[in-house]
């Protein structure tokens, strides 16, 4: 046997636990991330790579008032000194600190091509110039030094960098920051830098101010593209816990084009939805891309034509409507397809003494206030320090010119000046210091008027040493300094809110008030105003919102109501009386609920979600509305592809546990839970059923005092199983549930129904034949089977569509939106070989789409 080599030797081998080392490592490495990389400081509210690019650039002299600077120049020294990362990387968050649109307050100042809101990107760092921007520059470096903030080496300990920057500005709260870490992430929006200002001062001036009060001055965030953020429940989860979802819409308006015609001389007159303001982040010529796509795909109606508008004064998109359409269904049908209305999810993530915490508001001041008071308290210390000295000096120049005699006599006698000094320091009682600065002082400072200037500056001195000493002594003098040099700033930087807050969640379009505002524009441009007097897109943007958009809205008492959901996706919340819907608007209601305001129902979707939804949220309808898009009331709807499949009530502390639901999936999986696991949703949504990838909920079917459950297959396959808790067990939410049974590759699962061994089943197909089949004539089997052929079909095409039980009368919608009103009478029992009875005639290419049993 070969002899291993022992290359190290046996005493130098080091045994160790392999989890234990790489949990260590993975650890240290995730830290490193977090606090080294991703996410920003609480105090400066910056990222190292941001802090650095800010310092070598105030390294480099480039102010303000100085020339512009070769980016490639920046970039470089960033490298070489303090960032040895990709020049890429560096450049990137340098021109993110200058696009106006990326950030709420640009630390950097640019000339050249920096990218667009199209996310046109910038042009390549040799041709781009900077330099820093005034509110950078004043915020962020006018305290720089060892005196203020800590230093530390950089990577290879041949440069000193600041390890925060003195931040006299709540950067953190004003600019916001993104991040993503090692298994967590920061997303902090931006806000208006005055309100910002006017909180921290009240929270100076009243530490204890209510949540409420410090909400009012800081009513929200103020996205530097604008938009509308709809409904403050979002902001005030943020605000109080650190993670929010915030819903921001685009703004919009209808200008009637009867005027643009006339100027134009253009045979088209159409009316056009002008966006003049896209959500954050939102990429217009990609959301413009997005609407031609779902127009062309049919998914969007009412729009004649498309065009970007937009110019160096702001945004202008130009939709235009069709004659027959509606502004406010294409507006819905915007908000609920593409990006128009987004979604900002909040989550207020920064680095604290090292640590990553989520911090509310008051905590995100209260972290930046005790920073400021620190940073104030060395300044303060340091110039104490200094005017001492100073005033020392001063002390003794003013002692050897009042001795202007013997100060004469010793330095004609002295035969160096070491010995000059030493006497000076023996005779005049002065000490090392002072007897080298009379040795230095030049002959011109014997005057009478140096003496004067010297007196001058000595009381001077003195009166800042009395000054300082009251600030660093007198904790209220050093907050009134504080608060005077943020009204200070205040008065430089702050600027109106861009961001317009309804209070609201967001309405339903009221059409009616949509075209009687156009109307009353169609009036104006065609009196007195005409286009060009109309305000930009600037001024549209700049301006200054009136107080009473900002005012908190009470919420409305509990009262009984009527909630409607029809078969296109829509929710009507009536009065008690309620409304029928419009019958031209080819949409019908499925289902109907007698509840109250402060109720909850329960939505959930295909992917096995359930969301919650407050009736008070739902918006009232009025008249024969059709009402609100269902899917735009839950906001977590809004970034994934879930469509919703069912609703119902939300349980309260009065349901039973017994009560349960059976939840059966498109690849034939079921499972039963109890009703109550649908108490306590929270609003990213609660699975009920785990999913495979290629598997979505189909059904969901309360269940009462059945002893059985039916299933139907597009092929007339029926499965009669038994409610025992052997064949179907109770589940949590988190199971998968069993296999009931197998679809075939050209079916699909049709149906689900609870019934009794007394009942009929009624079955209809989708080219019009139903029949009754009693349940007695299938055969109860075990799960997994392949179940019982209980229809056969007259047209080869045909498959079965509809499985339930009778009910007085059935509505039949086919596919050209036809409905056909049928009693329960005209179905009459066959048996399971039976085709049943044709219920309507349908056109050659008409089929039935849809059959709607009733109110529930």
């Amino acid at each position: 046997m070969v002899k291993q080599l022992d290359l190290l030797g046996t005493d130098k081998i080091i045994p160790i636990d392999l989890p234990s080392e790489m949990q260590r490592s993975y650890l240290e490495y995730a830290m490193s991330v977090i606090v080294g990389r991703a996410l920003p400081d609480v105090r400066d509210g910056l990222k190292p790579v941001h802090r650095r690019i800010i310092y070598a650039m105030h390294e480099l002299g480039l102010t303000p008032d100085r020339p512009y600077r070769k980016c490639a120049r920046v970039v470089g020294d960033v490298l070489g000194k303090y960032h040895p990362h990709g020049d890429q990387s560096v450049y990137d968050a340098l021109v993110r600190l200058v696009q106006d649109f990326s950030t709420r307050y640009p630390l950097l100042g640019g000339h050249g091509n920096f990218g667009s809101v199209d996310n046109d990107p910038p042009a390549a760092m040799r041709y781009t110039e900077t330099r820093l921007a005034p509110i950078g520059h004043e915020a962020l470096l006018s305290e720089v030094g060892t005196a203020t903030v800590d230093f530390i080496g950089n990577f290879d300990n041949s440069q000193q960098e600041p390890t925060v920057l003195p931040a006299q500005l709540p950067i953190l709260l004003v600019n916001g920051c993104s991040g993503i870490a090692v298994g967590m992430a920061t997303n902090i929006p931006p806000h208006n830098v005055g309100e910002a200002i006017d909180g921290a001062i009240a929270l100076i001036d009243k530490p204890d101010l209510p949540d409420a009060k410090l909400w009012e001055l800081i009513p929200g965030p103020d996205f530097p593209t604008g938009g509308e953020i709809m409904g403050i429940e979002g902001i005030h989860d943020a605000y109080r816990t650190g993670k929010g979802i915030i819903t921001v819409r685009g703004v919009s308006h209808v200008e009637v084009a009867s005027e643009r015609a006339k100027l134009t001389k253009s045979k088209k007159r159409r009316d056009s939805l002008i966006v003049t303001e896209l959500p954050f982040q939102v990429n217009k010529a990609a959301w413009i891309e997005k609407i031609a796509e779902l127009v062309n795909a049919g998914k969007i109606d009412g729009i004649a034509d498309l065009r970007d508008e937009s110019d160096r004064d702001g945004m202008r998109v130009v939709i235009e409507i069709k004659r027959d359409a509606e502004p406010s269904n294409v507006l819905d049908q915007l908000y609920r397809q593409t990006a128009l209305q987004s979604n900002f999810g909040a989550i207020m993530l920064a680095i604290v003494e090292g640590q990553p915490r989520q911090l509310s508001l008051r905590q995100l001041l209260e972290e930046f206030l005790k920073f400021r008071e620190t940073t104030l308290t060395r300044q303060y210390g340091n110039e104490l320090e200094q005017a001492q000295k100073r005033i020392h000096i001063l002390s003794g120049i003013l002692t050897a010119l009042d001795n202007l005699d013997a100060t004469i006599d010793i330095l004609r006698n002295a035969p160096d000046g070491t010995t000059a000094k030493a006497i000076f320091q023996t005779r005049l009682n002065l000490s090392d210091t002072q007897a080298d600065a009379i040795l230095a002082m030049p002959l011109r400072r014997l005057t009478g008027m140096e003496k004067t200037n010297l007196q001058a500056e000595f009381q001077e001195v003195n009166t800042k040493i009395n000054s300082l000493n009251n600030l660093l002594q007198d904790r209220n003098e050093l907050l009134k300094s504080l608060k005077k040099d943020l009204r200070s700033l205040k008065r430089k930087f702050a600027d109106d809110r861009r961001t317009k807050i309804t209070k609201l969640d967001p309405p339903t379009i009221d059409r009616s008030e949509l075209n009687r505002l156009a109307r009353a524009k169609s009036k104006a441009t065609t009196g007195d105003e005409s286009i060009e007097d109309r305000p930009t897109a600037k001024e549209r943007r700049n301006r200054t919102l009136p107080a009473t958009q900002l005012q908190i809205v009470e919420a409305e008492p509990s009262q009984p109501t009527t909630v409607e959901v029809t078969h296109q996706g829509y929710i009507r919340r009536l009065g008690k009386t309620g409304a029928k819907l419009n019958p031209n608007s080819q949409d019908f209601v499925t289902k109907t609920y007698q509840t109250n305001t402060d109720a909850e129902l329960t939505v959930v979707t295909n992917e096995g979600k359930a969301y919650p939804l407050k009736i008070r949220e739902i918006p009232p309808t009025l008249g024969n509305d059709r009402g609100t898009i269902l899917a735009s009331l839950i906001p977590a709807l809004q970034e994934t592809n879930e469509q919703i499949i069912y609703t119902l009530s939300t349980p309260n502390e009065a349901v039973e546990d017994l009560q349960q639901l059976l939840l059966l999936t498109a690849g034939g999986k079921i499972k039963r839970i109890l009703q109550q696991e649908l108490s306590g949703l929270t609003n990213r949504g609660t699975t009920l059923i785990k999913l495979r990838e290629d598997d979505k909920l189909h059904t969901i079917v309360p269940l009462t005092d059945e002893r059985e459950i039916v299933i139907a297959t597009s092929g007339a396959r029926i499965l009669r199983l038994a409610l025992a808790s052997e064949q179907i067990p109770l589940m949590g939410r988190v199971s998968q549930g069993i296999q009931a049974l197998k679809v075939g590759a050209r079916e699909q699962i049709v149906g689900c129904v609870p019934a009794n061994s007394t009942d009929d089943l009624v079955l209809i197909t989708r080219h019009g034949y139903a029949k009754r089949i009693p349940i007695a004539t299938i055969r109860i089997v075990q799960t997994g089977n392949m179940g019982t052929h209980a229809m056969q079909f007259a047209i080869k095409t045909d498959n079965l569509l509809h499985l339930g039980l009778p009910t007085p009368t059935l509505d039949l919608v086919t596919t050209t939106q036809r409905h056909e009103i049928v009693p329960i009478d005209r179905i009459t029992t066959h048996g399971k070989e039976g085709i049943g009875d044709r219920l309507i005639t349908l056109g050659p290419d008409e089929q039935i789409a849809f059959v709607n049993e009733g109110m529930v």
